[in-house]
């Protein structure tokens, strides 16, 4: 069977051209291989709104997205954010497909909100359309896709990258769904786990060993896990031989989460 892996970027690895240099150079070394890139911007859209002079609020984790927000929320990730990261795996020697979520309706969404708290235009994934994704891998390219989705009537929302890579990594068929993050894995105490099923991973988030950021990462791991992704991974880049230990079911770093 073909491998088809889905990579969410995250973490300080890829802050530069450099870690991009070592992913496009393990993307061309496994020919053999689908890739699809999911990528979010945090930090830059933090960046941005504060330069904007607008103030960011956040519950449990998740940004409130104001009307006046989104306009430059989709300008830092369909666009700057976007493009980079392109330019970069261009320039050495990967072809890509720049898209968002909005592109011939990749995800459609609708309001999320939390604990019946609204969090303006953020969204939640109730379809995903992956066509335009697939059809891309098709023709020997690399999808880059910015999470930035719109609702049936065409209004753009924010969506977190993690979720939207779960939900697309279950729908293109995809056969591993790797979270590049800042931390080598789930930590236990100062170790990494180097495998855990879900059902432990439950466990440990109920016993508040899992916690702050890392559970919204293994909630998202759940939902690919419960639709088929047969594994997901929590690593940090490594380097080149990070995606080639990934295929070859070799890692020795990081965490992999199975149904």
């Amino acid at each position: 069977m073909r491998s088809r892996i889905l990579i969410k970027i995250g973490g300080r690895a890829f802050e530069g051209e450099q870690g991009f240099r070592e992913l496009a150079e393990a993307i061309l070394a496994a020919p053999a291989v689908d890739v699809i890139i999911v990528h979010g911007g945090g930090a830059e859209i933090s960046q941005a709104l504060k330069d904007a002079g607008r103030k960011t609020e956040f519950i449990d984790g998740i940004r409130v997205t104001r009307a006046e927000d989104i306009e430059i929320v989709e300008k830092v990730l369909s666009g700057s954010v976007n493009q980079r990261i392109s330019s970069w795996l261009e320039a050495n020697g990967v072809i890509c497909a720049p898209m968002s979520g909005r592109t011939q309706k990749l995800f459609v969404v609708q309001p999320l909100t939390r604990n019946g708290r609204d969090l303006g235009f953020v969204g939640q994934i109730n379809q995903v359309n992956p066509a335009v994704v697939t059809d891309a891998v098709g023709a020997g390219k690399v999808p880059v896709i910015s999470p930035i989705s719109a609702d049936e009537k065409g209004d753009a929302y924010n969506v977190n990258a993690d979720s939207a890579a779960a939900a697309l990594a279950a729908a293109a068929g995809c056969t591993d769904l790797v979270f590049v993050t800042d931390v080598p894995g789930v930590l236990i105490g100062e170790q990494t786990r180097p495998s855990l099923s879900i059902q432990e991973a439950q466990s440990l988030i109920a016993e508040g060993v899992i916690k702050g950021g890392m559970v919204a990462k293994m909630e998202s791991a759940f939902h690919a896990l419960t639709q088929n992704v047969p594994r997901v991974h929590i690593i940090q880049w490594q380097g080149a031989h990070t995606l080639q230990e990934v295929i070859q079911l070799q890692s020795s770093a990081g965490t992999t989460v199975k149904n």
